[in-house]
């Protein structure tokens, strides 16, 4: 049994040696090396992205999967194994073993509000995995997406302690927030914003992370042989974007031109052929609201089609890459005893494409639908780095077969049930096997932890922890028959709820549809709620409410016992409202002017001055080159939205990118001189505070006005989730076409000053020239 109380107190000991009057008359003692607990096997954890149930091949899915299959035929299969509907709040559950609400992540941190279960903020009496596994002398790093950290606690200001290195990593290579460019991701290393190797046009992220996991494993292995590692991979695929590279697209071409009502049936004969659901699964109907393939026109069709062979070729990819990591442990002799866990999927597939799919996904979450035929026109550049591409609705609803509904829907299974393979080839004997015990992703902890010898910590660094509220599955690796351990699981998101008890579940889909960003009730009393018996019907096909009311009621209060017990109250089912500033904390609240130096640069957006919907001004002390200026002063945003202050052959430009849709673009009616001057824009908005608002940018040089022009809109939340405000240069995507990144400013820049206080420009002025002479 290991220490409960971690770290473990050093203090002085009996010297067992002997102290003389020089080294040659005494006698040291080498200490001993920290070791695991004898027997620790290394530990692999794999966690997909927005990747449904009948998704992957190794459960019966269009998709290739190799080394998933590979592992399962290492191991053994679960086809009852849940999350919670959505990514961030199954992230904190499978890295802590308790509740998405007990770790005060019931939503993503995005929408964080400022109730308990909703906050954000993962506390420090719930620790992470790694944090317990590292003070248990394992080597811990992390790779790809954390979706975990407070949207204001993102910046370089930190603080760190919400960061993977905060949460006993020792190392992080990936980027923050909930969805990335995979060919050009806003990297983080450790807690520092990296850039991907200059001139590499072949990056991507996926082959990346595999690259850092091998050299990470390796040098670990070199310095410490038998240290265990624990290793959490997490890749940013397959959510949106679908950044797929185009052989892999093209290996699909034609195999869903069948569309996805034929593809769901596909998939289901499939699952029962492979075992992994039983003979008899129903297949549940399509919803009303997602319209038939058949009621497709032939473009949509086209179109439709070629979205999820690009999401298929960008799954298989990412599969692959993962398989690299599992032939580097192969070729090091690790192998046998690594514990690896692949989670596939943390959410069921996700319907955030809307109803026509979309090649701009932040578009589509402010409400914006895109267009057919305006979409066809880029067909052939689909999952590229140029756009920002996601499937319509009904492909996702095929990737959830044989279930009902997707992500963000608890309520059913379609949002919360995903495939996950466990292998350990010298402990887990029965390979190939299937396990159909109902876990979830707070059992994962446990298991972890049970495989290791470390003993569940009640104090970290001091404070007390609270009880893991996950169960062991190590009990099923040699029992498929065994009984499940977990006899009752709660479900929440968005007001979607749903209770499993002993084979029963109990559910109510609330309010607004899955791709519907806006519109909210607080009328929860009205909701439907089903019954299931899933013992029976695996796939939640025929609904018992009517028949067995004591069972459903019975369902019903232990749900609403579980939602006050672990912070699910008050249900909200609120999402684009939840992106208010004014509801989140910031570091800015209250700030009117800004002024940055050069080399300000990857500061998150969220920690950006909050320019839209209101009237601002952004001015830049500067000293052009005889050539002429060149290169960015300021921007926010990138590709697939943002705005920048900028110059291009002398010719000094506001841009307003909407969406990678529309850009607004003022010019200076002449190029700027050489020399020192103050160059600015000036934004007066038609409705201040309203949202997207249209306006005029005013240009001027000094007090002079060189340009002048209107947006008729503007992108009203968020440019971006990964990209960020830089200072002399443009960096990861541009936000214009007119320049390449990073775009570095050619001149120098002595400050840039922002100003949302909106007073008038003279009087601004005056400030900005009051500054510059007290310099």
């Amino acid at each position: 049994m290991t220490e409960t109380i971690l770290p473990y107190p050093q203090t002085d000991t009996h010297f067992s040696g002997r102290v003389g009057r020089t080294y040659a008359d005494s006698e040291a003692v080498v200490p001993d090396v920290p070791q695991a607990p004898e027997g620790a096997p290394n530990v692999l954890l794999v966690l997909l992205d927005d990747v449904g149930f009948g998704h992957a091949s190794t459960f019966g899915g269009p998709v290739n999967t190799p080394t998933l299959e590979k592992l399962a035929k290492q191991g053994i299969r679960y086809n009852r194994f849940h999350t919670t509907a959505l990514c961030s709040p199954t992230r904190a559950a499978i890295l802590s073993g308790r509740n998405h609400h007990s770790m005060h992540t019931g939503i993503i941190m995005e929408l964080a509000t400022g109730f308990p279960g909703y906050d954000g903020r993962w506390p420090e009496n719930a620790a992470c995995v790694a944090q317990t596994l590292r003070l248990n002398h394992y080597n811990t790093a992390a790779f790809g997406k954390w979706h975990n950290t407070p949207d204001f606690e993102t910046s370089p200001a930190g603080p760190f302690d919400r960061w993977p290195t905060g949460h006993g990593f020792e190392y992080f290579y990936g980027f923050m927030g909930g969805e990335t460019n995979n060919w050009d991701p806003p990297l983080i290393e450790n807690t520092l914003p990296i850039e991907k190797p200059e001139g590499d046009d072949n990056y991507r992220l996926s082959s990346a992370m595999a690259d850092k996991a091998i050299a990470w494993i390796s040098s670990q292995k070199a310095s410490a042989p038998d240290k265990p590692f624990f290793a959490y991979w997490a890749p940013g695929a397959a959510h949106a974007p679908h950044h797929s590279p185009k052989d892999y697209a093209d290996k699909y071409k034609g195999q869903f031109d069948q569309g996805w009502d034929k593809v769901r049936e596909e998939t289901l004969a499939r699952q029962i052929k492979l075992g992994v659901v039983p003979e008899g699964t129903q297949l549940t109907p399509r919803p009303d609201s997602m319209p038939a393939w058949d009621d497709c026109s032939a473009d949509e069709k086209k179109l439709y089609a070629r979205m999820q062979e690009v999401f298929a070729g960008f799954l298989e990819h990412v599969d692959v890459q993962l398989g690299r990591v599992v032939e580097a442990l192969e070729m090091m002799g690790l192998r046998d005893d690594t514990l690896i866990i692949y989670v596939v999927g943390d959410n069921g597939p996700s319907a955030e494409g809307t109803l026509t799919g979309t090649v701009n996904n932040m578009k589509s979450q402010h409400g914006y639908p895109d267009d057919v035929q305006e979409m066809l026109k880029v067909i052939d550049e689909i999952g590229n780095t140029e756009h920002e591409n996601h499937y319509p609705v009904s492909w996702c609803w095929a990737g959830s077969s044989p279930f009902q509904w997707c992500k963000q829907v608890a309520s059913h299974f379609g949002g919360t049930r995903n495939g996950m393979v466990m292998s350990w080839p010298s402990r887990i004997a029965d390979q190939g096997g299937l396990r159909s015990q109902f876990h979830h992703a707070i059992d994962i902890v446990p298991t972890i932890l049970e495989a290791a010898g470390v003993t569940e910590p009640i104090s970290i660094n001091g404070v007390p922890q609270k009880p893991i509220e996950g169960v062991s599955m190590a009990y099923s690796w040699g029992d498929a028959a065994a009984p499940s351990t977990r006899q009752t699981q709660y479900f929440e998101m968005f007001g979607n709820r749903a209770l499993y008890h002993n084979g029963w579940v109990a559910g109510a889909r609330h309010g607004k549809l899955p791709w519907q960003t806006s519109g909210s009730s607080p009328d929860f009393d009205s909701d439907t709620w089903e019954l299931y018996n899933i013992d029976e019907d695996f796939s939640q096909a025929n609904d018992l409410a009517e028949k067995e009311p004591a069972k459903l009621r019975e369902l019903q209060d232990m749900f609403w016992a579980e939602a006050a017990k672990y912070n699910v109250l008050p249900l909200d089912d609120r999402f684009v409202e939840r992106a208010d500033v004014n509801l989140k904390p910031s570091y800015l609240r209250g700030k009117k002017q800004f002024i940055y130096l050069p080399g300000t640069t990857r500061i998150p957006e969220p920690a950006s001055p909050p320019t839209k919907n209101i009237n601002h001004t952004i001015a830049a002390e500067v000293e052009i080159p005889q050539a002429g200026g060149d290169g960015v002063l300021a921007c926010c945003g990138g590709e697939a939205g943002g705005y920048s202050l900028f110059m291009k052959d002398g010719t000094l430009y506001w841009e307003h990118n909407w969406f990678n849709t529309e850009r607004y673009r003022v010019a200076s009616n002449d190029k700027i001189p050489a020399g020192h001057h103050v160059l600015s824009v000036q934004i007066e908005c038609d409705k201040e505070g309203e949202f997207a608002t249209g306006g005029k940018a005013t240009l001027r040089l000094g007090e002079t006005v060189v340009g002048e022009g209107r947006f008729e809109q503007q992108v009203g939340a968020r440019f971006t989730v990964g990209e960020s405000f830089d200072i002399g240069c443009d960096l990861i995507t541009p936000v214009s076409k007119l320049y390449k990144s990073p775009a570095k400013f050619n001149g120098t820049i002595k400050r840039v000053l922002v100003d949302i206080s909106d007073v008038e420009f003279d009087d601004l002025a005056h400030q900005v020239k009051i500054a510059i002479a007290t310099q």
